[in-house]
């Protein structure tokens, strides 16, 4: 069964990320969403930032504060398992093709959600990349566009292929 859209997001810089009822996906990211440090964040290879609302409600049992686009997410999916998610998996989501770059580095932006926060996202395990991490995608996963277009909440979330 495929996953979701659940939310679409954006912000003019930093977290949290709002609400948008649809979204015009270019090259670059989702429309109107702007990076506060695009030193480190956006660029074609992390257009859009992926996280699970599982995964969100999973770091809300532990007491964090968060709920869809905390996080500075992109998009936020029901229904894929963060567990599964790889490094070089193409997706389509709706009417358009991404394939995922990057596992996100958490930083100090999501202080405001509580302490330790960065560790219950990320650790040794997923920065070595091994998705035997219980953390892993916890943090979210960059992905970039291969094919643009529009996009709504409720749009089916569909693997293509494995490229990696």
């Amino acid at each position: 069964m495929p996953g979701a859209i659940l939310q679409i997001n954006v912000s003019r810089g930093g977290v949290p990320k709002r609400a948008i009822p649809s979204g015009d996906v270019t090259a670059l990211g989702i429309a109107g969403d702007v990076q506060a440090h695009p030193e480190f964040h956006g660029g074609a290879r992390q257009a859009l930032l992926l996280i699970t609302s599982e995964g969100i409600e999973e770091l809300t049992a532990l007491g964090f504060p968060l709920y869809p686009g905390a996080l500075g997410e992109n998009l936020t999916t029901r229904g894929l398992d963060r567990r599964g998610l790889r490094i070089g998996q193409r997706y389509r989501i709706g009417a358009i093709v991404i394939e995922l770059t990057k596992v996100r580095e958490p930083c100090s932006q999501l202080n405001p959600y509580g302490p330790g926060i960065q560790k219950a996202v990320y650790d040794a395990q997923v920065q070595a990349g091994d998705p035997q991490s219980p953390r892993w995608g916890l943090s979210g996963f960059y992905a970039s566009v291969i094919q643009p277009g529009p996009i709504r909440p409720g749009d089916p979330i569909t693997l293509l292929d494995q490229l990696a």
